[in-house]
Order: structure tokens, then sequence, then C-alpha cells
């Protein structure tokens, strides 16, 4: 039985590296989407054959796939029925298990660093709006996990990193600090972190005072450059 939408957001963020996050939890939003096959992907960090690098560059063409174009150019999951019709879809796709298909971004800093796709077959039933409504909590989900990963990674490694004199910051301080620089408003970063409005008002007071600065624009630009 697939697992509920919460409790995959949960398994997202118990998920310690992005190695478990392709083998392990791809399959369970496969199975949340009961889809033919699912995986989440980053783009710098894909290895594959030289044989298969041909396959590859023609499945991430901006120009050759309308899929992954939309998803490029707007930052948002779409499936091939909005993009294009079952016809030029397979002149596109051929292979009968990607007779449908959906794909959604990882986002880090406002850029598309990977993303997450799932297939069915022609016997099985489109992607439709609510897919892709869940679709874009979980890419969400996926993009603070993935920026808050790759953040806590370089100040690890990096110890000048943090602003001098700064204390840094939490994990959870981290997570709303990418969600502000994707420009959500305290009530989205509540709801999406399952906190109050007024708990994410008091971190960020905290986050102004660790990085000694006073707007959510100067914290945003303050983090990104360094």
């Amino acid at each position: 039985m697939p697992l509920p939408l919460k409790r995959l957001f949960e398994e997202i963020d118990q998920t310690k590296n992005e190695d478990d996050l392709r083998s392990q939890l791809s399959p369970k939003i496969g199975e949340y989407f009961l889809a033919k096959r699912s995986a989440v992907f980053f783009f710098d960090r894909l290895e594959v054959g030289r044989r298969f690098q041909n396959v590859l560059n023609a499945a991430l063409s901006l120009e050759k796939n309308p899929v992954v174009r939309y998803v490029a150019e707007r930052h948002a999951p779409v499936h091939e029925e909005l993009v294009t019709s079952h016809k030029t879809w397979a002149i596109i796709c051929p292979r009968p298990d990607h007779w449908h298909v959906m794909a959604g971004p990882i986002l880090s800093r406002g850029q598309l660093i990977g993303s997450v796709g799932c297939t069915r077959e022609k016997s099985m039933p489109a992607f439709n709006s609510q897919d892709l409504a869940d679709m874009s909590a979980i890419c969400l989900h996926l993009s603070v996990w993935t920026a808050t990963k790759r953040f806590a990674q370089t100040t690890t490694s990096n110890p000048q990193f943090q602003p001098s004199g700064t204390r840094p910051l939490t994990s959870r301080e981290l997570q709303i600090a990418d969600l502000v620089a994707l420009g959500r408003t305290n009530a989205e970063i509540g709801k999406e972190l399952w906190i109050t409005e007024n708990s994410v008002k008091q971190a960020l007071k905290r986050m102004f005072r660790k990085l000694k600065v006073s707007s959510r624009t100067e914290m945003a630009a303050r983090l990104a450059s360094k």
C-alpha cells in the first residue's frame, strides 16, 4: 500500500544522503503515484556509460523534449498531455513503459538542479491534476531537503563559509531560509514545515540576529553570496 503523502514527507526529511534518496525514496514515490517506473536524479551527479550518453542527451534535451522544457522554464511539475499530443509524444518517446510521463523540479537557490520523474504504461490511466498537485508538494520538500543538505556539507567542509562573526543556522533555520529564498510567505512556510506562522516569525528574528541582517532580501543575498 502506498505511503500517505505526509508520511512520504517524513521519509524525505529522514533520508541521510542523495544516494539513499535515489535508491530508497524513488521506489516509494513510484508506489505513491502507482507508476511503472520512477526516479529521483540530480544533473550534477548523473553517471552513465558512453553507449547511453546519446539517449540521456536526447531525453534531457530542451529542444526535443517538451516535458523537460516545461520543467526547466517554469520550475513546475507537468505531464505529457499538457504540452503535446499522444501522437507526437509516441514519436518523441516510443518506449511502451513511458506512454504517460510526469516530471517535477528539484530546486536550490532558484536553480534547477534535479528532477523527479514517474512513468506509466499505455494500459494505465494518465496522470491528472491531483497527481501534479501532489508532485508539486513532493518537489518542494525535496528542494528544501537538498538545499539544506548541500548547504550543511559546504559549511562542514569549509568552516569559513559562515559569515564572519555570526553563529551557524540550525537545520530548521536553513529550511526556512531556503523557502524565503523561493519567495514563500510566513504563512506558506509554516504550512510547509508544519509549524505556526508565529514560529516562523520568531525564527526569522533569530536568523536576522545571527546573520546580522535586517530583511528577508538581505538574508537571502547574504547566504547566496557565501
